[in-house]
């Protein structure tokens, strides 16, 4: 009898101590078979766990109430009133069973608003509704706490601890929160703080009420089998990688031979499975930041990138897609943005390149040639009576017609492109397509800023500009013109008929000719179109005379401007 008084004692004493898998008051966890038993305890209307007395059905939940300890009597409590009486009810007998005193722990112990009895329950919470469930966390602590606040407070208390995973105030011998605040002084403050909440919540306007929230399955995404909850693909990459090893099984000690000190073949060939079965973890999660990285699961924003794409286009960000895995996202666009613009340029050459073997000489002219051969092209063939398929209809459907892409905004006459800078390039100082636009109109009053094509100017020709006089190039003193060909001279199909003629009379060959023309409008375009004559002297590095024809050519032709 001496024994049982003793242990009830020490029962006693250990009140305070974390609640065993029979003191707790939720959910206790079996590892058989991976099944998860629950207890059953009612939540209170204020949030919390009530508990009620097996035998009266009293609330105990605030006062002390008695445990029994023994493995007959789960989750039986009782008054005092009824343990002292010895009322019984079950299987529970007060004679032989142990039993623990559970009185309330309000006091302070790691921090200075919440008490050991409310530190036990965040505790019993997250082991029942697992990390990160604050709300139902909440529900269970009571007392009006939000989840925000038991967040904040598990995270300062627990995980920013320089005793991580213990608290700051984590030794037994600690007492100065139990000094400095009462038991009396922290229960009455906790009382006013209940009931301040209480009437905060009873004067608070009705809250809307709760959609449902969106379940992590693929359904939920527009990229069908991603569950954007986890992060996750119904199928992965490999995905039977965890088939190899989900049977295998390491013990301490084991696979190594006692006599030679080496691992046996058995484990030798665990750990490669290991290592195989690493990798394709590792290019797994390589293939998702990948995803992450370059936004491919915005799959409607980057279908609609694709339809304003062309055809070639699509095909080339299609090609150098493999090249993302090397690059982030914003050099991958840079990248891609680059490699359609040098598509473009080289569409647009191929296309100036057609119009000279077919004799066109500007780009207006060339514009209409594409709009006839467009309409050519529809055209159905010409059938006659000697013609075998002259009785055959050709079921064949007219091709549409082709949309101007950005490589034929590159050759338009207006050349709209030819003044937007390329993205993230700094851009030459052009004068804006409004003065492309009306230079034309006045292409012999005042001279043209813009680039010119052939010595033609960009827009559409006007009377005035049809008018133009030939410029005459003197001739130079003491010299004969230089005769020049395409056999005897490179580069001389690049030249206009009146380039030909200066660089004949000038003795310049095509292709230093070709430098200095492209060393003057690049100099102008800096001033805005306008140039000096010492400027252009100290372009071409030649002789005066030489240079001062040039110049005369260029401002006569509309190149430049004379400032």
């Amino acid at each position: 009898m001496d024994s049982d008084n003793s242990r009830k004692r020490k029962r006693s004493s250990l009140a305070a101590a974390p609640p065993t898998d029979h003191e707790s008051g939720e959910e206790s966890s079996s590892s058989d078979m991976g099944v998860i038993k629950r207890k059953n305890i009612v939540k209170g209307n204020e949030g919390g766990l009530k508990y009620i007395c097996d035998v009266c059905s009293a609330d105990i939940t605030s006062t002390v109430r008695i445990r029994c300890a023994h493995a007959a009597c789960s989750d039986y409590d009782l008054c005092v009133p009824c343990f002292s009486k010895g009322d019984t009810s079950r299987d529970h007998d007060p004679r032989t069973h142990p039993f623990s005193v559970i009185e309330q722990h309000s006091i302070p112990i790691y921090t200075r608003d919440w008490g050991a009895d409310e530190e036990l329950l965040l505790l019993e919470g997250l082991e029942v509704y697992g990390l990160g469930s604050w709300s139902d966390v909440a529900d269970h602590v009571g007392g009006f706490r939000t989840k925000e606040e038991v967040c904040d407070h598990y995270i300062k208390t627990y995980i920013e601890s320089s005793k991580f995973p213990l608290p700051e105030n984590a030794d037994p011998k600690d007492l100065s929160l139990v000094e400095e605040i009462p038991r009396e002084k922290f229960q009455a403050r906790k009382k006013r703080r209940i009931e301040e909440r209480k009437e905060a919540a009873k004067s608070a306007p009705p809250a809307t009420p709760r959609q449902k929230p969106t379940a992590s399955v693929p359904a939920c995404h527009e990229v069908q089998g991603y569950m954007p909850g986890r992060l996750e693909f119904e199928v992965e990459h490999h995905n039977e990688a965890e088939e190899a090893v989900q049977s295998m099984q390491f013990e301490p000690g084991d696979g190594i031979d006692p006599r030679t000190g080496k691992l046996d073949p058995e484990m030798e060939l665990k750990l490669l499975v290991m290592n195989i079965y690493n990798a394709r973890l590792n290019a797994r999660a390589d293939r998702k930041r990948i995803i992450f990285e370059h936004e491919l699961l915005q799959y409607r924003r980057n279908t609609n990138l694709d339809k304003k794409r062309t055809k070639e286009e699509r095909d080339l960000n299609n090609k150098a897609k493999p090249f993302a895995r090397m690059m982030n996202h914003q050099d991958f666009e840079a990248f891609t943005e680059n490699l359609e613009y040098e598509h473009n340029l080289r569409q647009a050459i191929s296309q100036l390149q057609d119009w000279r073997r077919m004799r066109i000489g500007d780009l207006k002219s060339g514009e209409k040639y594409e709009q006839e051969k467009q309409i050519r092209a529809q055209r159905p063939a010409p059938t006659g009576i000697l013609d075998r398929s002259g009785g055959v209809r050709t079921s064949k459907p007219v091709p549409p017609v082709e949309i101007p892409s950005a490589a034929t905004n590159l050759i338009a006459p207006e050349l709209p492109e030819r003044f937007k800078p390329l993205h993230r390039h700094i851009s030459p100082r052009a004068p804006p397509p409004s003065s492309v636009a009306h230079s034309s109109s006045t292409a012999i009053s005042t001279p043209t800023k813009g680039p010119l094509t052939n010595g033609n100017s960009n827009s559409a020709p006007t009377p005035s500009s049809q008018l133009k006089p030939k410029f005459s190039v003197p001739a130079l003193n003491g010299t004969t013109p230089l005769k020049l060909t395409h056999d005897n001279t490179t580069d001389f199909h690049l030249l206009t008929k009146e380039e030909k003629e200066l660089c004949s009379a000038l003795r310049i060959k095509p292709k230093p000719y070709l430098v200095m023309k492209e060393g003057l409008i690049k100099e102008a375009m800096k001033t805005g179109g306008g140039l000096k004559r010492k400027s252009a002297k100290e372009v071409c590095k030649v002789d005066a005379s030489k240079s001062t024809r040039i110049f005369d050519f260029f401002v006569h032709s509309g190149w430049i401007q004379k400032v």
